[in-house]
């Protein structure tokens, strides 16, 4: 008798509470309903929506993988995009690079006609900047040396806007490093020539200051603002190298047989960072 006692109580206790469960979630969802929209409402409302309606988290999770896809999506049509821009970019190049090498042909074509001096490929190695005395900006040490090919006097190049222009010349080699000695210095010196006027000089470093393009004519027509070249009399550097812009024509009074220009440096020694340091170079067919 005790046991069927128990076994009635807890049916009772069991139906008592599937009785009053559903009672007390309806009496709260009408009071949620009844109450004013705030926030805090608002979120438990949310919440227990979240909670027992579950087609609601259906619908939450689907949203989800939706906004997943649709980044997804982006992110494929922008690389689709970039990859089209990528292509027609790399057809540009070659474009470029196939009308070069026919204009290089016809050069040497036109060279060998009126016995010219043929032009030449530029050989070399680049080197990154290895170390920079905080003090001195006027010379660099690169990473690469005299078994990387590198030699004293031999003329060093740098890239600014896509353009080969002049850095420097290196100073001295070592095995694995060398120092290069940048326009600026003192000890520097070029021939060159200014375009479009063709007045050619000696290009000097003038320490912090601007280059000096010194032995102009007297009657010079130089004007500010004319690209330096390297000169064809240049016995370390190739011809044809941007070297900077004429800033300033000096004064022409006083009793001078020549002028000077000051030059601003194409290679700044500040942002040096990769250099090309020419080798012994070859004529074409060599």
């Amino acid at each position: 008798m005790t046991s069927q006692n128990k076994q009635r109580k807890n049916t009772s206790s069991h139906g008592r509470r599937g009785t009053v469960l559903p009672v007390v979630f309806i009496l709260l969802s009408l009071l949620l309903m009844v109450l004013p929209l705030e926030s805090p409402v608002a979120s438990a409302k949310a919440l227990l929506s979240y909670i027992f309606i579950p087609q609601i988290r259906a619908a939450h999770a689907v949203v989800e993988y939706a906004e997943g896809v649709s980044d997804t999506v982006k992110d494929l049509l922008n690389t689709h995009q970039q990859n089209a821009l990528l292509r027609e970019q790399l057809s540009r190049l070659r474009l470029e690079n196939a009308q070069a090498k026919v204009l290089f042909e016809e050069n040497v074509r036109l060279t060998e006609a009126l016995n010219l001096q043929a032009p030449k490929i530029w050989q070399g190695v680049w080197a990154k900047t290895a170390y920079r005395d905080p003090t001195q900006w006027n010379s660099v040490v690169i990473d690469k040396g005299a078994l990387d090919g590198v030699y004293e006097r031999a003329a060093v190049i740098a890239l600014k806007d896509a353009q080969p222009v002049l850095a420097g010349l290196v100073l001295e080699a070592d095995d694995h490093t060398a120092k290069v000695l940048l326009l600026r210095d003192e000890d520097f010196a070029a021939a060159v020539y200014a375009a479009p006027s063709g007045e050619e000089g000696l290009l000097s470093g003038a320490g912090a200051a601007q280059m000096r393009m010194q032995y102009l004519p007297f009657l010079s027509n130089i004007q500010v603002g004319e690209k330096v070249y390297t000169s064809s009399s240049s016995s370390i550097f190739p011809a044809g190298i941007l070297v900077g812009e004429v800033a300033e024509v000096e004064d022409e009074s006083g009793f001078r047989t020549s002028l000077t220009a000051r030059v601003e440096p194409a290679a700044d020694a500040s942002s040096v960072r990769e250099l090309f340091v020419l080798t012994p170079q070859k004529t074409e067919g060599e």
